[in-house]
């Protein structure tokens, strides 16, 4: 019974630090309010001149810009006109054709080839930076005219050198650049 409690108090330990690391990394990523300012007024600009956003990234990041897309689209904290805005990662049936017929690096480029306008927003979200798909799908909306935000962690890896504005979580460990990009995508929204 006696070693079942420790082994409690240990996790109570480990929980605990856990809370704290979350709260450093937040906590230290206000140096990012520039950007962050900076992201929200061309965004803004985009909307006003009848632009959407798309948002894309793997596993996690998915679910991120799923979870983004949904607060533009629906509301966040207030009523307001729904603003455009997509996921590209919600579709299995084209993620799906595009990897099968080509390649999982072209899932994101083939998509901003047929939905990206000149003025559109692309809000790109990996933690290392360095997903060759979410690269190439930057570089085909770069081509198209969009003006690209990229969520990563560290030094932003490739993307930092890609995007117009690099919003890097300044964490190494992808469960706190995540909790990180949530933080950013409310504060966006």
């Amino acid at each position: 019974m006696k070693l079942r409690h420790n082994k409690i108090e240990k996790n109570l330990e480990k929980i605990n630090e856990l809370f704290i690391e979350s709260s450093n990394v937040i906590l230290k990523s206000k140096v990012l309010s520039k950007k962050i300012n900076d992201s929200i007024k061309i965004i803004i600009s985009s909307f006003e001149h009848k632009n959407k956003i798309l948002i894309f990234g793997n596993g996690g990041s998915a679910s991120d810009a799923q979870h983004m897309a949904a607060e533009f689209i629906s509301r966040y904290l207030l009523e307001r006109l729904s603003l455009p805005a997509i996921a590209l990662t919600t579709d299995t049936s084209i993620l799906t054709s595009i990897g099968n017929d080509y390649n999982f690096d072209k899932i994101f480029s083939r998509q901003c080839e047929s939905l990206v306008n000149e003025g559109d927003i692309i809000i790109a979200i990996s933690t290392s930076g360095k997903s060759q798909n979410v690269i190439l799908g930057i570089e085909e909306a770069k081509r198209k005219g969009a003006k690209i935000i990229s969520l990563t962690g560290n030094n932003g890896g490739i993307l930092n050198q890609i995007s117009d504005i690099c919003l890097e979580i300044p964490s190494n460990e992808t469960p706190r650049i995540q909790e990180g990009h949530r933080i950013l995508i409310h504060i966006i929204c």
